[in-house]
């Protein structure tokens, strides 16, 4: 379908794209390219069913993202064409009053002094200092999820890395640094994927998902009071327990849902995306192997041509807003997309080809797969660091590993996001 020139909006397309529907799920980047082609912008139908304007350029999106013009707070913004509540629209959809505010309310929902608050109680934890910390733990997770990986192989050699090493590692990691107890971690893997696929459809199915991880994490918190641990779960207690409105008991358990489900799910699918790459350019990879300072370049390469996040969280314009390729009214909504502006041929030339020397060099970041201003990802720096010893230790440990002829990746269609379900791979031997 292709834009009316006739009425279509200065600088943006008039097709209005469906963000749940199977082409963007499925083909983004065609859709993506469309709209930069386009204009650069274009009415949208987001991932929540509710009206937007979606923008693809680099500029724009870090303008949404960045300018205090634009809230994810929709009581921040005035009432406009598009300004219907997300808790408003969760309740419709049949959630449970009680839970919407663990799905609307988190630091991810927050402007201003609020945001603020709350995103330095929890910002001590992803330090540099404390990340780099943590490099010895991450590190030792890696080499035994590796060693485990020939147990999981069927008679081929062939193994499904993201059931056995994407998803494990850093789920490992956070619920260490958070502090879920290790047998319970198997079953917040199985939440996480539950959540991920809300089917809108069955609202009883979320509800009941739900209503379980934040009994757990109501339970966990009791247990703590009774035998602290020394960790960031007693850290948190303790700021709630100190009084003065630092945090709320709501706002306690909204954090350790939102960090251990925010901790893991995105970085899995980094790991998933950037060996696929990996093995589909043989070349770049042979370049990785050559010369290793290479490898944060790469994992930054990795996060540009295929970061999870296809878009970013929608933002409310406080007032009218006149960006590059299009307007965003009082009230309205704006969705950033940045694998649009990691795609942005003005910035990262031949945008789609994979090239691990790409950030060498390069102080800072040139991509958003992180966001970027206030609600920036506080452990971008640990995400990299996951990527970086998981790619170093699987290619080292697996020097033949290799995709598997007949048996593709099986990309796993969750909107806004880019991921795979299943990656199998063939191992070939290890180097121990």
């Amino acid at each position: 379908m292709s834009a009316n020139p006739a009425t279509q909006q200065p600088g943006g397309s008039a097709e209005t794209i469906n963000m749940r529907g199977s082409e963007f799920t499925e083909y983004p980047f065609r859709v993506i390219e469309r709209i930069r082609a386009a204009g650069g912008s274009a009415p949208v139908l987001f991932v929540d069913n509710q009206a937007a304007r979606a923008f693809v350029d680099d500029a724009d999106v870090r303008t949404i993202l960045s300018d205090r013009r634009f809230v994810v707070d929709a009581d921040n913004a005035p009432d406009g064409p598009t300004g219907v509540r997300r808790s408003h629209a969760l309740k419709s959809l049949g959630i449970r009053p009680d839970l919407v505010t663990y799905l609307t309310e988190s630091l991810l929902d927050k402007d201003g002094a609020d945001h603020a608050r709350l995103r330095k109680l929890v910002s001590r934890t992803f330090t540099v200092r404390r990340v780099n910390e943590l490099r010895p733990s991450v590190e030792r997770i890696a080499a035994d999820l590796l060693a485990a990986l020939p147990s999981h192989a069927d008679g081929d050699g062939v193994v499904d890395l993201i059931e056995h090493f994407a998803y494990p590692l850093p789920i490992t990691v956070i619920c260490d640094l958070v502090g879920v107890p290790e047998a319970d971690r198997a079953q917040w893997l199985v939440w996480s994927h539950q959540l991920s696929r809300f089917d809108p459809s069955r609202p009883e199915v979320m509800n009941e998902i739900l209503g379980a991880l934040i009994d757990h994490i109501k339970e966990m918190i009791a247990e703590r009071q009774e035998k602290p641990c020394e960790d960031f779960l007693d850290a948190l207690i303790g700021v709630r327990d100190e009084g003065g409105g630092r945090l709320t008991e709501n706002e306690l358990v909204t954090l350790v849902f939102t960090l251990v489900i925010a901790g893991h799910e995105t970085t899995a699918h980094l790991l998933g995306n950037g060996t696929r790459a990996l093995l589909e350019n043989p070349d770049q990879l042979a370049l990785l192997r050559s010369d290793p300072s290479l490898l944060t370049a790469a994992v930054h390469e990795m996060l540009r041509l295929g970061g999870t996040a296809v878009t970013a969280k929608a933002r409310y314009a406080t007032e009218d807003v006149q960006l590059g390729t299009g307007k965003v009214s009082a009230g309205e909504r704006a969705v950033a997309i940045v694998a649009g502006a990691n795609h942005d041929p003005s910035i990262h030339p031949e945008p789609g080809r994979f090239d691990v020397t790409r950030h060498h060099g390069r102080p800072g970041e040139a991509h958003v797969a992180f966001g970027h201003g206030m609600h920036y990802c506080l452990g971008a720096a640990l995400a990299r660091q996951e990527a970086e010893v998981a790619f170093d230790a699987l290619f080292r440990t697996f020097p033949a590993l290799s995709l598997v002829p007949g048996r593709p990746p099986v990309p796993d269609t969750v909107p806004g996001t880019l991921r795979l379900s299943e990656l199998p791979v063939r191992l070939g031997g290890t180097t121990a």
